[in-house]
């Protein structure tokens, strides 16, 4: 039997999810999987103290009310669920910038040469083929700051960069050069970017941690990137709540999936993940980024509704 907090959460998936007929294809995997190792140079994302959380998400919804989670009416349904504290509510609310065309300013922290700086905003660029935020250099403190010290690959998550230290940066490329491999720009860059665009990481969607075998991540992460069972748990193995999501189904040839071996999934198959922007990446930013002139509604006009005559139409009576 169906528990009233399951109906709920259920429920709740329902509403966020604002595009889900646009998941690409199952039947194109990564030609460039690399036998079934994971590439080196994983993205590790970074969180704001737990101090901030609330305020981050206040943030959020006065950006973009739509992050906040949609809590009231619904909740009625089930009377012993509660989500009261605010803490609660601020792990629910996305990170979006909403649906307004916006530039965000981007400086760098290590003065790096004009032409790699132009690069790396190219590639953060990518992201404006259907979307409408963008990213332009500043010689000032840019919402966006770059670095490149010796701390791996990161970025914050969407609007929280608003709430970073001007003195620190919000995303991180560490050794980034003009004799870096354009495929790395495709496959880090473009994916950090994802990240300051607010998107998670589609690895920890549910419908893919469940793939995953805990003791075998726990001995590959170990092995790989020396990470230990906390940091296997919060990278890897915990999954999103679907409630916090404006998503398409799991998607895992997206650029903002890992590419995780068939080594450690129960079934033997790799999680195969994304080294560029795909087509569903592109749909979903087009949708909760829609160009000037078009609304996330034109967007999916006749691509999710169901059409008949108007012959065929029922009234409803009272």
């Amino acid at each position: 039997m169906v528990s009233n907090e399951e109906r709920l959460r259920e429920t709740l998936a329902m509403i966020a999810k604002m595009a889900n007929d646009v998941a690409g294809s199952d039947d194109h995997p990564n030609g460039n999987y690399d036998n079934g190792q994971a590439l080196t140079g994983i993205c590790t994302p970074k969180v704001l103290p737990a101090r901030l959380l609330v305020k981050a998400a206040q943030t959020a919804t006065r950006i973009n009310p739509v992050n906040a989670p949609f809590l009231g009416p619904v909740a009625s349904l089930a009377g012993d669920f509660r989500i009261a504290e605010p803490q609660h509510i601020a792990v629910l609310t996305s990170k979006y910038w909403g649906a307004t065309p916006r530039q965000l300013t981007v400086s760098f922290m290590d003065n790096p040469p004009a032409d790699l700086r132009a690069r790396i905003i190219s590639h953060m660029n990518a992201w404006t083929r259907t979307g409408c935020i963008s990213f332009v250099q500043t010689n000032g403190v840019g919402q966006v700051r770059i670095a490149r010290s010796a701390d791996g690959y990161w970025s914050y998550l969407g609007t929280d960069i608003l709430h970073i230290p001007k003195s620190r940066q919000t995303m991180n490329l560490q050794g980034f050069t003009m004799n870096t491999p354009e495929s790395e720009y495709h496959r880090v860059i473009r994916h950090e970017t994802g990240h300051t665009l607010g998107f998670p990481h589609e690895h920890m969607r549910r419908a893919l941690v469940a793939r995953i075998d805990p003791d075998k991540a726990y001995e590959y992460f170990l092995r790989t990137q020396g990470w230990d069972k906390q940091t296997v748990d919060e990278q890897v193995l915990t999954p999103l709540d679907e409630r916090s999501l404006m998503s398409t189904p799991a998607d895992q040839t997206s650029i903002m999936c890992y590419q995780l071996p068939g080594s450690i999934t129960r079934d033997g198959q790799p999680i195969v993940g994304g080294l560029d922007i795909d087509q569903t990446d592109y749909a979903f930013a087009g949708r909760i980024y829609p160009k000037a002139g078009e609304t996330p509604a034109d967007r999916m006009t006749g691509e999710l509704e169901d059409q008949w005559d108007e012959s065929e139409d029922v009234e409803v009576g009272v």
